[in-house]
């Protein structure tokens, strides 16, 4: 037997997967679920969903917890690190939309999170590794083109929140970054763009919301398409728009306590509302 160090360890298993994308057959992924699903129906729900909803959702991050932080780590990292390019190089104006369009990418970013809650469910001992599972599933090219979406929608946002400073602020980047909050909360062309700035990413929030809250974990849970899990995802928010609403700022409030400090907290939030949307779609989707 080969001792591996941990970094050729998690090297092997990652090309492991990549050999197996999409390789499980919809028999072996699905069992009973095999043949195409019609559209599922939706149910309405309320505020004692939602809390059953996160109370599971905390109780997978327990389960895994040491290896779901572990897998979850890059995401505060890869934030410090938009952070830094942000004040470093001209583009501090974006800082605050970057830090926001985690919202917008979150659903495709938490996926694997979804699988582990998926194969906790079926019982059986799960590990972070497991995560990676999501790549063998038939659904996979689906599940990555919804991705791409989100990611689309993600670099739209960016391009608006851009040109809405440049019409408030701008054109020339800020000299500093007391200059530039004090421009922000101080001005009334700063406050233009927090007033607009905050209108128009809610839109953007409440488009990825509609598209995506319970899409991904129909395409890992069902043989559908990608237009079915969209259709039923809009039909999720339509049935229970308040709902809905209230699941958004959950999301949203969890990433703001999230991001304090510098971003360390969303090692514990990320992976709880990970797991949550898995048991979201299971209260709102039934079975």
């Amino acid at each position: 037997m080969v001792i591996q160090s941990p970094p050729g360890w998690g090297w092997d298993r990652l090309r492991l997967a990549a050999h197996e994308i999409g390789a499980a057959k919809p028999e072996e992924y699905w069992h009973e679920g095999a043949a195409a699903d019609a559209a599922p129906a939706v149910r309405r729900i309320g505020l004692a969903e939602l809390r059953d909803a996160l109370a599971r959702g905390l109780a997978d991050f327990e389960a895994n917890r040491t290896d779901v932080v572990f897998l979850c780590i890059i995401y505060p990292v890869i934030g410090l690190a938009l952070g830094r390019l942000a004040s470093g190089y001209g583009l501090l104006p974006l800082l605050f939309p970057l830090a926001s369009g985690f919202a917008l990418v979150g659903p495709f970013a938490a996926v694997g999170l979804n699988e582990i809650s998926r194969r906790r469910e079926r019982g059986g001992d799960v590990r972070w590794v497991d995560a990676f599972g999501v790549l063998r599933a038939p659904s996979i090219g689906s599940i990555m083109l919804l991705g791409l979406m989100l990611v689309a929608l993600f670099l739209l946002w960016l391009v608006v929140a851009q040109v809405i400073y440049v019409v408030t602020l701008g054109p020339q980047p800020p000299a500093s970054a007391t200059g530039f909050i004090a421009d922000v909360f101080t001005t009334t062309a700063g406050w233009t763009m927090i007033v607009v700035g905050v209108g128009v990413g809610f839109l953007f929030a409440l488009l990825a919301l509609a598209v995506s809250v319970v899409s991904f974990p129909l395409l890992l849970d069902r043989n559908v398409g990608i237009g079915t899990a969209i259709s039923t995802s809009m039909r999720v928010v339509a049935a229970n728009p308040g709902a809905m609403a209230l699941w958004g700022v959950i999301v949203a409030g969890g990433l703001v306590l999230g991001s304090l400090p510098l971003l360390v907290g969303l090692v514990v939030v990320l992976p709880i509302l990970g797991h949550a949307t898995w048991h979201l779609y299971r209260n709102v989707v039934p079975r």
